[in-house]
């Protein structure tokens, strides 16, 4: 009976999932929507049917905090103050007097235009858009329980406790009682003991914006009540240009070029080429850290070398590895396309003598050494349009086109496991697409094994792409896991990529048919878990050593090909 009632929970969430994407896509063709209108009214109900768990207690009456706080990082700072929000392409406000605003957990460019409205800019495909407006509704549900709460039935009268918040965030500067009595009566408003109150007030405090978590909560308030009480609406719109261009891998496309002419420029394109998409850390790490720092950081195992690198402070560490790379053939690219993917490309027939981690083998000719290509997370979608682009042959001249000799395609990235803990290790040997019957096996480069024996637990076995990690709840992650699907863990650009490497290795083939796949994932979350979703904070030095574990055996394995 349980796992029947448990199926039918998973249904209902995989349905409220569909209803959400279905009513984005129409909100996105129609330009426009309301979000206390019938369609944002939609979006709100799906959510709160769905809760998924990275929201916690979403649906309840009291204010859901930990939500709040990643919501907050992965949207513009200020952006509650906005009645109205405009979700754009890249149509050239980096050439005006607007300044970018970056959240600190989603790379998008977003401009304050005036007082009431904010501006984003998608340059990352659908997946962008369906992030920001989950998060967005998460926003608005939280924006209407205060009003529900503080407006005085059948009257347009506010309680006490809002009026005194009111007053304190209007204050130009507050005493420390000042701000705990406004924190007091926040509490209240929010059903929320006073304890966490203050500790979520410290978090978000800045120097120069040290009540922030106060007035973020009295603008949601402040909007919410004007809605009410005005019928003054909050809208969200969506350009012209932005409808025009999604889906046409116009950012994808300038991206690949641009790299495609550096490789030929150093006549990299018909090397073998193996291409990473990482971070823009670990290999370049692996590579050289420990010679570099071979003086400096004298004694230390390579574990410590790399933990000492991640500490945010030791940025003359990090210089010295740097420094030793570009000497050693290494090309940076960063990014001016808009997809905010940066590149670094690895020339091994330029490794000076002792200065890499690793060795090529002496008999391999120049023209064989390999060329280790980096690039930066891609977000969801976006990994098929650039990896998509990337594989398509360089057109040098009208009727000339040069193909790359990629020898293989690694993808390595954090991912939410089902079994297990932060920092655990999956290897998987087929997607899953979320919402379709798609299923991409493959064969992997990688294998279980090859992780045992460090101290962290190890799954092998299929995984899901889902449209947006904020949007799993328990019961559908569940189902996944304990059904014949065999998932281990779920992510965001598995299916993408492989659907870009199938159709360049075998259907276009602009690529070798049998060009070596590698894919490896490693906990950043398990969603299963009450306080270990992505919610509960950052890996910290956690996610060091499945990192370098990773990448070590991805490039034994190029450097041993």
């Amino acid at each position: 009976m349980s796992k029947s009632v448990n199926t039918t929970r998973a249904q209902d969430s995989t349905n409220a999932i569909e209803r959400l994407y279905i009513t984005m896509r129409h909100l996105f063709n129609r330009g426009f929507y309301k979000p206390s209108g019938v369609s944002g009214a939609t979006l709100r109900q799906s959510l709160l049917q769905l809760r998924p768990e990275i929201y916690g207690s979403i649906a309840e009456e009291k204010a859901e905090l930990n939500g709040l706080m990643y919501v907050l990082e992965r949207l513009p700072e200020g952006i509650e103050q906005c009645r109205f929000i405009n979700l754009t392409s890249d149509e050239g406000y980096a050439g005006s007097q607007f300044k970018p605003i970056i959240p600190p957990k989603r790379r998008r460019n977003c401009y304050r235009i005036d007082d009431e409205q904010m501006n984003i800019e998608i340059t990352r495909g659908r997946s962008d858009i369906y992030d920001i407006l989950t998060h967005l509704t998460f926003l608005f549900i939280e924006s209407e329980k205060i009003s529900k709460k503080v407006i005085i039935e059948d009257t347009d009268k506010t309680i006490r406790d809002w009026v005194k918040l009111e007053q304190a965030a209007n204050k130009e500067e507050l005493s420390q009682r000042e701000r705990e009595v406004a924190l007091i009566h926040m509490a209240n408003i929010l059903g929320r003991p006073f304890i966490e109150v203050m500790a979520i007030h410290k978090k978000l405090s800045t120097a120069l914006e040290p009540e922030r978590f106060l007035k973020i909560i009295y603008w949601l308030g402040k909007l919410a009540i004007e809605e009410e009480t005005t019928g003054n609406k909050r809208a969200i719109t969506f350009s012209p240009m932005l409808r025009e261009r999604l889906g046409h891998h116009i950012h994808g496309e300038r991206w690949a070029n641009r790299i495609k002419e550096v490789l030929q420029e150093n006549g990299l394109m018909e090397r073998p080429i193996h291409i990473i998409s990482a971070n823009m850390h670990s290999v370049m790490n692996s590579l050289f850290a420990k010679k570099a720092l071979s003086k400096t950081l004298a004694g230390k195992t390579k574990l410590e070398t790399y933990e000492a690198l991640s500490i945010p402070k030791n940025s003359l560490l990090r210089d010295k590895v740097i420094a030793q790379a570009k000497k050693n053939g290494m090309i940076a690219i960063d990014d001016v396309s808009g997809t905010n993917i940066d590149v670094q490309i690895f020339d091994m027939s330029k490794l000076g003598k002792g200065a890499c981690c690793y060795d090529l083998h002496a008999n391999c000719p120049e023209n064989e050494k390999p060329v280790i290509f980096v690039m930066d997370y891609a977000f969801g979608e976006q990994a098929y349009e650039t990896i998509d682009e990337l594989l398509k042959p360089y057109r040098v001249k009208k009727n000339q086109e040069v193909f790359l000799n990629v020898a293989s395609i690694t993808i390595m990235g954090k991912a939410g496991i089902l079994e297990g803990g932060k920092g655990d290790i999956m290897i998987p040997d087929a997607h899953i697409f979320e919402g379709t019957a798609d299923n991409y096996p493959f064969d992997n480069e990688l294998r279980k094994e090859d992780f045992e024996g460090n101290g962290l637990k190890v799954l092998q076995g299929a995984m899901v792409t889902v449209l947006g990690t904020s949007l799993q709840n328990r019961d559908i992650l569940k189902f996944f896991h304990e059904s014949t699907w065999n998932v281990i863990g779920l992510e965001m650009e598995g299916v993408h990529y492989q659907k870009a490497i199938q159709s360049a290795s075998k259907i276009r083939k602009s690529i070798r048919e049998d060009v070596k796949v590698r894919y490896a994932y490693y906990a950043s979350d398990n969603p299963l878990e009450t306080g270990s979703t992505l919610a509960s904070g950052g890996l910290g030095t956690t996610g060091v050593k499945p990192t370098y574990l990773i990448t070590d055996k991805i490039l034994t394995q190029i450097f041993n090909s």
